[in-house]
């Protein structure tokens, strides 16, 4: 047989163990990004997977096992790429909090002056979003009933939304006024969203907004009186 002949002969298929042929890679794509894609998509199935469990039935009852099984993979691989159920966790809940952290980053950069009504605004825009209410809620829900997701929760809201309004704000006592003005508006997040108490369930947002900002601006920027003292009664 003559080299041309050797070369116009098809390609044989490669043999794995056992005899049985190997699958053809695709011309131009490396097995490493076949496998590096495989394991994005398993990556997101979980995510996805740990966001309805932990919304469904809540921290305490959620599982490595149930968010497996969920995202159609071994627990296994949930261990392999989070670890354990409080790390899943911490990963739902960043990406949970992603949009409010990204929101935050496109605020206008100027003084504290208006800032309680932006705040606001930002906030409530972020909880009538439905595609994002829904992972807040889990979140939310989670925390208010075990201390290990209240934790993570409070990491999260100091983290990526209280330190990045206190930067703003030129005062020795911003953290706690961050913190206030964060507590106001995360329990009308509680009462509204989550308990969903009326009338303030129902209420329009931009009354929301009117009643809620002179509060959260007064958080940030008003008077602080001194601790311990009260008005006296006459």
């Amino acid at each position: 047989m003559s080299a041309r002949d050797t070369d116009a002969q098809p390609a044989q298929p490669v043999k794995g163990a056992g005899g049985a042929p190997r699958p053809a890679r695709r011309r131009g794509r490396p097995a490493s990004a076949d496998r590096a894609a495989a394991g994005e998509a398993a990556r997101d199935r979980i995510l996805a997977s740990a966001r309805a469990e932990f919304a469904e039935r809540g921290y305490d009852k959620a599982s490595i096992r149930s968010i497996a099984r969920g995202a159609e993979v071994d627990p296994a691989l949930v261990h392999h790429y989070f670890g354990t159920k409080e790390q899943v966790f911490e990963a739902a809940a960043e990406v949970s909090f992603a949009p409010a952290a990204e929101g935050l980053g496109h605020l206008a950069p100027h003084g504290p002056e208006g800032l309680g009504e932006e705040l606001v605004r930002f906030f409530l825009g972020v909880w009538e979003d439905p595609a994002v209410r829904a992972p807040l809620l889990a979140v939310v829900r989670s925390a208010l009933s075990n201390e290990t997701a209240a934790r993570i929760f409070r990491g999260m809201v100091t983290r990526q939304l209280m330190a990045r309004v206190a930067h703003r704000l030129d005062a020795p006592d911003r953290r706690l006024r961050v913190e206030l003005a964060a507590a106001q508006m995360v329990g009308v997040a509680i009462m509204r969203y989550v308990l969903e108490i009326e009338p303030l369930a129902s209420a329009e947002s931009e009354e929301l907004v009117a009643r809620l900002a002179p509060a959260v601006q007064h958080h940030l920027t008003g008077p602080a009186g001194p601790v311990g003292e009260h008005p006296r009664g006459g």
